[in-house]
């Protein structure tokens, strides 16, 4: 049997044996070949922002979120400094409510879509910001997704910024896929990524700290946060997700990368 070629038309990538029996052969064969130009366009719109920040890690419900609230806001502190937030998690948008910009609406202008402002100095873009009720699902196949994250990166007028912060869902797909590529002419700065003490959640962000090493992603650092619970009235601290593989700062001296420190369950977050 003759080996399988794909035709004259596909991808210069794709696999010898890709195109057999696809459905998608004449979309893939039509698709304009070379680079997006939208990654010109994007590089463009974000030359005045000084730093990039990815905020990622491999497991859910680690508090990549508030993680990324409580950095915008601390770093906004300085009314000298802009900073933006950009929340790519599509399905599970949480930095409106987390911001308490919740039930604000996005605008446009001749310049492109408006974000919301929390402050004078600290703006946020979310799909939260454009459901019609904050209970709505989205449920989007990967395309449409990237589609949205490419016009939030294209088409948002953030001005000029010290820092644009990008809060990303968990996982190594495609809302990650489409941030590093549609940033690969403007550049990524660098990611913080999140990760809880306990085994379950450490062996996901190992993944992750692959994923930023395989797209040349420069890790800032290592945070673990719920690293124990200080009670307020005797000041016990109690391990509610017990370290028993050595816990985020061993996971990072295993993998070279920096370890930025430990955050404590707070009742008050």
């Amino acid at each position: 049997m003759a080996a399988p070629v794909n035709p004259e038309n596909a991808p210069e990538h794709c696999p010898a044996d890709a195109c057999a029996g696809c459905p998608n052969q004449n979309i893939c064969a039509t698709t304009p070949k070379g680079p997006d130009p939208a990654i010109a366009e994007i590089a463009q719109r974000l030359k005045n922002v000084k730093r990039k920040i990815l905020v990622l890690s491999g497991k859910g419900g680690v508090g990549k979120s508030t993680f990324t609230t409580n950095l915008s806001l601390a770093l906004s502190m300085d009314d000298e400094v802009e900073v933006g937030v950009l929340d790519v998690d599509i399905c599970g948008p949480s930095l409106p409510k987390m911001t308490g910009a919740e039930g604000e609406q996005v605008h446009q202008s001749g310049v492109g879509w408006s974000p919301v402002y929390v402050s004078d100095n600290l703006c946020v873009m979310s799909i939260g910001f454009m459901l019609q009720n904050q209970d709505d699902a989205v449920i989007w196949r990967g395309p449409k997704k990237n589609g949205l994250i490419k016009q939030f990166l294209k088409d948002v007028d953030y001005g000029e910024l010290d820092f644009l912060i990008v809060d990303t869902p968990p996982g190594t797909s495609d809302e990650h896929l489409s941030v590093v590529q549609y940033l690969s002419q403007s550049g990524i700065d660098g990611a913080v990524v999140i990760t809880t003490p306990q085994e379950v959640s450490l062996q996901d962000v190992r993944k992750e700290i692959n994923f930023c090493k395989k797209v040349k992603i420069p890790i800032l650092g290592v945070v673990e946060n719920m690293a124990g619970f200080v009670c307020p009235n005797c000041k016990n601290t109690s391990a509610i997700f017990a370290p028993t593989t050595g816990g985020a700062r061993k996971m990072a001296e295993d993998a070279k990368v920096p370890f930025l420190g430990s955050i404590p369950i707070d009742p008050r977050i």
